[in-house]
């Protein structure tokens, strides 16, 4: 049973995850934090409940999701996982981040990368790597079968999508994206966003303006 932990961090308000079982064995997902004192916000949960992290994932790689990753495999020896077509993403962003003012540890890129229909283990625990590419070439998503919940980074927020004006963006690919792989799970799925609060698939098919089932 994972036990979900969430940290909104960066200039961009973004969705950190930190998933725990009751060994205290951990994955952290999309690292976004953004200075010390935004790392230490992370290393005193994991210290303070004892975790072990193991894993890093990342949904894709925009700046936003990947600014802790140098601190995380710093800290804890994780290379990041990611799909391969989210290199040339990961790439670019030591490139423009100087020009957002942003100051940016580039992330190294690990030796083993995801694909769909993939399983992530966390001893009995399962996540299952959904493709879902528009907002950006390679975006995945992790979802637990068992607990009914999905990780989704910047595919689908509460009423609202992710922007397709970034590069590798393809608005139509992302509207391609919500309707086959996540508006056909279970409507009771609690959706864990990028961004802003959790939705369920069920409220978004009924609700979301910018797609409808």
């Amino acid at each position: 049973m994972l036990t979900i932990k969430s940290f909104t961090f960066n200039p961009y308000q973004e969705n950190t995850y930190l998933l725990y079982n009751e060994s205290g064995n951990a994955i952290i997902i999309d690292p976004g934090m953004y200075g010390e004192h935004e790392q230490q916000e992370v290393v005193s949960f994991v210290a303070d409940n004892k975790l072990q992290p193991k894993l890093l994932l990342n949904t894709h790689c925009h700046i936003d999701h990947v600014l802790g990753n140098s601190f995380v495999y710093e800290r804890y020896g994780l290379l990041p996982q990611f799909h391969e077509g989210e290199v040339p993403i990961l790439v670019a962003v030591q490139n423009y981040a100087p020009q957002m003012g942003i100051r940016y540890d580039i992330s190294p890129i690990g030796e083993t990368f995801l694909n769909d229909g993939d399983t992530i283990y966390l001893e009995n625990d399962e996540l299952e790597v959904i493709l879902a590419p528009g907002h950006s070439p390679a975006h995945i998503c992790f979802y637990s079968v068992h607990q009914k919940f999905l990780i989704g980074g910047d595919v689908l927020f509460r009423n609202s999508i992710g922007r397709t004006d970034l590069p590798g963006g393809n608005h139509q690919q992302l509207l391609d994206s919500i309707k086959s792989k996540l508006y056909t799970l279970p409507d009771d799925t609690v959706v864990y966003p990028g961004h802003g609060p959790s939705t369920t698939i069920g409220f978004e098919k009924n609700s979301n303006p910018f797609i409808r089932q």
